[in-house]
């Protein structure tokens, strides 16, 4: 029997330099393991500042991109595998810059309709010298993701957060704050389709931490998701119809994953950001909601590959 990727050389892109590189580790791990199952020769590559002249060496058909965060999700290494003209999974270089840039992804999404947190950028000295808004709120690295450097500040708190003037931050001088939204936190996983997106599931994440942070998202144990949702048929029907207006607007390909707070009590749903390149691990969302749809792990890594290919062959690498 020919396996599906036989003959095809795939380099995983896992690990690099950014805050969540233990995480990218597991997804590229999971991913590479996924594409031998399927006939592909993986090559894995953990890239540094010399990833174009490891790759022109390692010489792959396509690469699997399995990097979170800063520089392997914003644009920057997509940017380098454009100029190598080679195929790679998930969204370009201005989609990838874009969404991880939560003030202009903010922008473009507030202009295509979608509802979105109200705040806006501050210098994080100021943020930790006093109050910039009242609180409840939250403080975040305007270019992260997977919730690093996050900070809930709650009603009576008598100050900011003050690791944000720390001499050991290291998220940027900018930080978005932003009104804290009580109630649920939904995620809905996209897979960009060529007839358009395709909205697989509605997740309602409980954390065991009482806030869905780094160790929540990837420590086994660290939250309970919810699947489906048990929340209203019309709210499930909103955010998923919201999650593909986002992954359109920002210009995303492959997979994303959009992340909802849904405020049950007033009837508020608003979409707090878009991951161009959601997790791959054994307790990541996207996986979860291909499989519940009846998408194999195997099968929705195998999408990915042909949609990288497909966008290649069709005019343009990504």
């Amino acid at each position: 029997m020919t396996l599906p990727l036989s003959g095809r050389h795939i380099a995983v892109l896992l690990g690099g330099p950014s805050s969540e590189r233990e995480v990218s580790l597991v997804s590229g791990r999971e991913c590479a393991d996924a594409l031998e199952r399927l006939g592909a020769r993986v090559t894995r590559v953990d890239p540094g500042r010399d990833v174009a002249q490891v790759l022109t060496k390692v010489a792959p058909d396509m690469v699997f991109n399995a990097l979170h965060g800063e520089w392997g999700e914003d644009g920057c290494v997509q940017g380098v595998l454009e100029t190598l003209k080679l195929p790679y999974t998930h969204s370009g270089v201005l989609a990838s810059a874009l969404a991880m840039d939560k003030a202009k992804a903010k922008a473009v999404l507030a202009a295509a309709g979608v509802i979105v947190p109200g705040g806006g950028l501050f210098n994080r000295h100021d943020a930790a010298r006093e109050h910039v808004m009242a609180p409840p709120y939250v403080v975040k690295p305007n270019a992260e993701g997977s919730s690093v450097g996050v900070f809930l500040v709650f009603e009576g708190a008598n100050r900011p957060p003050e690791e944000l003037a720390a001499p050991s931050w290291t998220f940027g001088e900018e930080v978005m704050v932003e009104p804290y939204i009580r109630g649920l936190e939904l995620a809905v996983a996209v897979m960009g389709e060529a007839n358009g997106p395709r909205a697989l599931a509605v997740t309602d994440i409980r954390s065991s931490t009482g806030f869905y942070d780094y160790e929540a998202k990837y420590s086994e144990g660290g939250s309970i998701h919810v699947l489906p949702a048990p929340i209203p048929d019309g709210v499930r029907d909103r955010a998923m119809r919201m999650a593909e207006l986002a992954h359109t607007a920002l210009g995303c390909q492959g997979v994303t994953r959009s992340d909802f707070r849904y405020d049950d009590i007033n009837d508020l749903l608003v979409l707090l950001e878009v991951n161009t390149q959601p997790g791959m691990t054994p307790t990541s969302l996207a996986p979860e909601q291909a499989d519940h749809v009846g998408i194999s792990f195997d099968q929705l890594v195998l999408w990915m590959v042909e949609d990288a290919y497909a966008r290649c062959s069709a005019g343009g690498i990504a």
